[in-house]
């Protein structure tokens, strides 16, 4: 057990109370000084007869200020820089593996079946520090998002948006609403400062309005949808029934409000099944709405159009004007959103987007082929990989802990600086994203706002692989993930929560 130091408590202390906001005291206006006076000798008197009668209500002596907080305990996002953890020094001492490993392996204990699996690393040099079955093949659950985050920065680039556009349709009096990748699409006015609802359908519709009233445009209107961007079958079919009925993921589609939900604020239950479809509705009533006032008239019903996107018209034809367009947030903040929140649907858009922009198709089947084929090319999670999706939902998927730790090294300390973006995306322990909710208890308080890292969670596994700075501030990566566990037990969560928790307190030589 690592001893906490009182310098160390009062530090701990202070941090918290800053975040809570807690005030500071102080002597209101107005008081007069006789007053204030009086109170002063009575205080002098009392202090020592309290101390004679009453001892154990003095408490200790007030501690000194707490010291500034290190690099590594401030918000994630200043620790993103193209060098990777900048404010990190590559001299602190590197843990001693077997005084790690011995604090690390017998808290990854089971509760009830199945078995944990891991491995620890020094991110710079890539030196194992822990390993139990680091090599094994194991289904990962939600921690494939991270390597379809990676493949979709190195395909696509942090900085890219996705383009939502109204063109002219084919005949006369029609336009075509063309699906491009933003499934974050809000019903309303477009968001700047946000992810979701970045692009708005309100705004899209004021802007086709005046491109129609510029072109002269009249009567009445028809709306049209393309969404031929992805292909293949909307639903994986790796996917079981009950997670779809859950609303865990919906048929994929090229565009969606909401990330194919109803309300961005209510993330479970039932979605849309024709996101796509649900979002042409949508355009259509807020075009009948900017159109009224113009003089135009839109006919009810959206129907589905010939392609009009990307991959058509054929070559040698021109493509139909661009009436109105609006663009998505980046690449790197989608991808922040969907690692944060384990979404499952923007997960399974951006794996079809990298492998569209990687010279695939927009399918299932292209976007697992970009993912393997992204990690090769960037020398990263070398070894057999299995994936049946990109978003982790489906238990066919083969990943180890080791390839997972090679990701997060890639991530924090690689040479590619486009990974940087998904720093953000990790969770901070009881603070933000999926891990807001735990390290609570005793036993992992110590890790909370320390350990950041992406969790898993199905049935009968659970995942957790990321990052944490140990208390001498070295920069460690981990993964661990449990298989063929016992569903519900609660103390499987709490069994890779003070594995990590072990790492942040570790000075271990």
């Amino acid at each position: 057990m690592t001893k906490t130091t009182s310098a160390e408590a009062w530090h701990r202390r202070a941090l918290k109370a800053a975040a809570l906001g807690l005030p500071g005291r102080s002597v209101g206006p107005g008081k007069p000084w006789h007053l204030l006076l009086l109170a002063a000798l009575l205080l002098v008197l009392a202090l020592p007869a309290a101390a004679l009668v009453a001892p154990g209500f003095l408490g200790p002596e007030a501690p000194p200020p707490a010291p500034e907080a290190p690099p590594w305990q401030r918000e994630p996002s200043a620790l993103a820089s193209p060098q990777g953890l900048a404010p990190l020094q590559s001299t602190a001492p590197v843990p001693d593996p077997a005084v790690l490993s011995a604090r690390v392996d017998p808290l990854l204990k089971t509760d009830g079946g199945g078995t944990f699996t891991g491995i620890v690393q020094d991110a710079l040099t890539g030196q194992v520090l822990f390993e139990r079955g680091g090599a094994d093949s194991r289904v990962p659950a939600s921690n494939m998002k991270l390597l379809t985050s990676v493949a979709a920065l190195r395909t696509l680039g942090p900085d890219h948006t996705f383009a939502t556009r109204v063109v002219e349709g084919p005949s006369a009096n029609q336009v075509v609403l063309v699906g491009g990748g933003d499934v974050l699409l809000g019903p309303g006015e477009s968001k700047p400062g946000e992810v979701m609802g970045r692009a708005g359908l309100t705004t899209l519709a004021a802007r086709t309005v005046a491109s129609l009233q510029a072109n002269g445009a009249t009567g009445e209107i028809k709306v049209l949808l393309d969404d031929s961007l992805f292909t293949g079958p909307a639903l994986n079919p790796a996917w079981q029934e009950g997670d779809v009925a859950a609303g865990e993921v919906a048929p994929v589609y090229p565009l969606a409000m909401n990330s194919a939900r109803y309300d961005p604020a209510v993330t479970t239950g039932p979605r849309p099944q024709d996101a796509a479809q649900s979002a042409a509705e949508e355009f259509a009533s807020r075009l009948r709405a900017a159109g009224a006032a113009a003089g135009l008239t839109v006919a009810a019903g959206v129907d589905r159009s010939p392609a009009a996107g990307p991959a058509a018209p054929a070559a040698g034809t021109e493509r139909p004007d661009v009436l109105a367009e609006v663009q998505s947030a980046t690449v790197g903040d989608q991808v922040d959103l969907l690692l944060q929140e384990s979404d499952n649907y923007l997960a399974e858009v951006m794996g079809r987007m990298a492998s569209l922009a990687d010279g695939g198709p927009g399918s299932n089947d292209g976007a697992t082929a970009a993912v393997s084929s992204q990690l090769a090319q960037a020398g990263i999670a070398a070894g057999p990989l299995t994936l049946v999706d990109v978003c982790g939902l489906a238990m066919g998927n083969q990943v180890s802990a080791g390839q997972f730790a090679e990701v997060v090294r890639a991530i924090t300390t690689g040479t590619d600086a486009r990974l940087r973006a998904a720093l953000d995306g990790f969770p901070v322990a009881g603070l933000t994203g999926t891990l807001d909710s735990r390290y609570g208890d005793g036993s992992t308080i110590q890790g909370a706002g320390l350990v950041r890292a992406k969790t898993g969670t199905l049935n009968t596994v659970l995942a957790l692989s990321g990052y944490v700075v140990d208390a001498d501030g070295r920069l460690l990566v981990f993964s661990f993930i449990g298989n063929g566990l016992t569903p519900g037990a609660a103390g499987n969560k709490v069994a890779l929560d003070r594995a990590a928790t072990a790492l942040a307190g570790c000075g271990c030589r």
